[in-house]
């Protein structure tokens, strides 16, 4: 068997989502290299380096779990500084981190390791060199970009790089990595089923589920934790109808249900069925995450996304995105969202012009490219 690593870890869930991605796209296409099946593994880094988790001793609460916990929360004001903060963190204990995973690396012996977590690269690198020379090691930034320095890229690895989006492919060569090491795909990974073919009659659907067939439809999805922000946008969008997906926020669910409003809502918790919503709705509000804007896109809404000071600064480039694709609008905070509601519908034809020119096939392009690799450093 090749034993191939995927690292992912919960902080957001978009890593994990990924990670079982593009397993579940290699593991149905039964792939192999020079006759040995591959063997794909799941390794959740927070587990591994639990024992190091600092903010686990003090707090008594894992550091992806104060992550979602302030995704809930909207306690993102500040969060450059936070996550300065955390890299002090992980600089101070880079030496066990590296000695640890060295451990770890001896163990599972892999033949191949795929990086989908920011942060950590540098010591996921450097304790893979120390235990499997060989072995190569690639980042598959789940990303648009990166948020320099040391977030998703390092400098002066010798290793492969997934990027999504020209830029960065940009930025992985400001930091001096060469052309063969730089590998591109069509945007970012998106669970399979947002690819399937779907036959359904939207008006016949929104009528079953309590919505008005003749009416445009919104989709408010803020990831997997919902935010306190889809509060005030239900109380300024009470003319509108709008499908909210709170995740697994069931507080956040309840109070959405008692508020007073004028048109049809639907509300949801956590649920698999998003690529159903998206088919019901005719536009998508949320945050500008990698992963919303990708999936609103391809299902081919326009999005309505807000950037600021609370943004998460990983996450600032993709309003930059959105605009440049005219993918949807970008505002500066949710106050003003009945008005860009109202400017979207009116150009509507032309946003989702402009979004159907996006073909994203990341998911399907990532295992031949991991093939590649596999193929090329088994003759070395």
């Amino acid at each position: 068997m090749k034993k191939i690593d995927f690292i992912y870890f919960d902080a957001g869930g978009g890593h994990r989502a990924a990670a079982m991605a593009l397993k579940s796209v290699i593991d149905s296409q039964k792939r192999s290299t020079r006759d040995q099946p591959w063997e794909i593994r799941l390794v959740n880094l927070q587990e591994v380096l639990d024992s190091l988790d600092v903010f686990r001793k003090v707090t008594g609460i894992r550091l992806e779990d104060i992550y979602n916990k302030m995704l809930a929360k909207g306690w993102t004001l500040g969060s450059g500084q936070g996550l300065q903060f955390m890299h002090g963190v992980i600089r101070l204990y880079h030496g066990p981190t590296v000695r640890l995973l060295t451990h770890h690396w001896n163990d599972a012996q892999p033949d191949l390791v795929v990086s989908l977590v920011p942060n950590f690269n540098r010591a996921l690198y450097q304790s893979l060199r120390s235990a499997l020379p060989k072995v190569p090691y690639v980042t598959v930034l789940t990303d648009f970009a990166d948020y320099l320095p040391h977030f998703w890229m390092e400098p002066a690895q010798d290793q492969f790089f997934i990027c999504g989006t020209e830029k960065a492919v940009e930025q992985a060569r400001s930091l001096g990595h060469t052309k063969d090491r730089i590998l591109t795909t069509s945007g970012m990974i998106l669970r399979p089923r947002f690819y399937e073919p779907v036959a359904l009659d939207r008006e016949r659907e929104r009528a079953r589920l309590g919505l008005d067939p003749s009416r445009s439809t919104g989709l408010v999805l803020f990831g997997g934790q919902g935010s306190k922000v889809m509060l005030e946008i239900s109380q300024r969008l009470t003319d509108t109808q709008l499908i909210f997906i709170c995740g697994r926020n069931a507080k956040l669910a309840e109070r959405l249900k008692a508020l007073p409003v004028h048109a049809p809502r639907l509300i949801k918790g956590f649920t698999q069925e998003v690529p159903y919503y998206m088919q019901l709705s005719d536009f998508f509000i949320g945050k500008p995450g990698p992963g919303s804007i990708s999936e609103a896109v391809a299902m081919k809404l326009p999005v309505i996304v807000e950037r600021n000071a609370w943004t998460l600064p990983q996450e600032r480039y993709n309003a930059d995105w959105v605009r440049e694709r005219h993918a949807g609008m970008v505002v500066p905070n949710f106050r003003g969202i009945a008005a860009a509601v109202k400017e979207l519908l009116t150009s509507l034809d032309s946003y989702r012009e402009s979004v159907s020119r996006i073909q994203n096939r990341a998911v399907f392009e990532i295992p031949e490219i991991l093939a590649t690799i596999l193929e090329k450093t088994a003759t070395l």
